[in-house]
């Protein structure tokens, strides 16, 4: 036999000898013959070490499913230099599963190798957390930016008891004058003796505290725990301001705009110290002739 002769028939030999070979043995000897361990194997194919022993032990029965099977052992035979598909498509016969004619990639999402890993699912879960909260204290801002806290309008009385206690064409009720308003100690109550609307709100780009229309005979008291009250109306005129028993002076021109006029205690109890008292607070309109008073018993 000639030297060629001897050599394609060596060949034929190792070929038969290799096929008949163990797909687990095969892969096992590629990556012994590279001197690769199986903690090698396993963090780049992202394959379990248990799973990578039984696919070298020839376990399959020990593997999740047949589809898992096929994945890790052409995973495995990638990452030692063997041809993944054909090792895949010899095991899908070996299982008795017939070989796909899709595109092999078909199974590759099923290969842990491409699961995210779990701090990338933790950092979205964080986000998603951070973004809700962020929207409830948003939405807690934009809500109490413009709702009106019954507490703080809990002065309002309805017009209907006031106008019972006051005779047709008389001046609004409220606080009699003291002869020493500097002295006086008490809430600050804007009472209304026409319809007015105004805004009553914290100095220096504070929240809103107030924002409504009084109709004549109700008042609002100012929350004691206002740090720079102020106020803005179109009709000064239109309200009569009491600190405690003390009224003060009309806060602007009949029918002129006011804004940031401060609403302290003490500000206001300075103004009426220095304002005439004849000037102190506008009366309500007078009666009109053919008004008739209210019919008693």
């Amino acid at each position: 036999m000639t030297r060629w002769g001897r050599d394609a028939l060596m060949i034929e030999v190792e070929e038969d000898s290799f096929a008949a070979d163990p797909i687990g043995s095969r892969l096992k000897a590629a990556r012994e013959r590279q001197s690769i361990s199986l903690d090698e194997i396993a963090a780049k194919t992202r394959v379990p070490i248990r799973h990578l022993e039984h696919i070298e032990n020839g376990e399959w029965d020990s593997l999740p499913a047949p589809t898992y099977s096929v994945g890790f052992a052409r995973a495995y035979a990638n990452a030692v230099g063997l041809n993944g598909s054909e090792i895949g498509a010899e095991l899908r016969a070996l299982l008795g599963r017939p070989a796909s004619t899709a595109n092999p990639s078909h199974y590759e999402p099923t290969d842990p190798g491409r699961v995210p890993p779990r701090s990338l699912a933790i950092a979205a879960a964080v986000i998603a957390l951070l973004l809700a909260v962020a929207y409830l204290v948003w939405r807690s801002g934009a809500v109490d930016d413009t709702a009106v806290d019954e507490n703080q309008i809990a002065g309002i009385e309805a017009p209907a008891a006031t106008a019972a206690a006051t005779p047709a064409g008389g001046p609004a009720p409220g606080p009699a004058r003291v002869a020493n308003p500097a002295a006086a100690r008490g809430p600050v109550v804007l009472t209304a003796t026409a319809d007015v609307w105004l805004r009553v709100y914290e100095g220096n780009g504070g929240p809103k505290l107030f924002e409504n229309t009084l109709k004549a005979g109700e008042r609002y008291v100012v929350p004691a725990t206002a740090k720079a009250p102020q106020i803005l109306t179109g009709r000064p005129n239109a309200l009569q301001v009491a600190v405690g028993s003390t009224i003060i002076p009309a806060l602007g021109a009949a029918e002129k705009t006011i804004a940031d006029v401060s609403l302290l205690p003490a500000d206001l109890v300075a103004r009426a110290a220095t304002v005439p008292p004849a000037a102190a607070q506008p009366q309500a309109a007078p009666a009109r002739p053919s008004a008739a008073p209210a019919a008693t018993r």
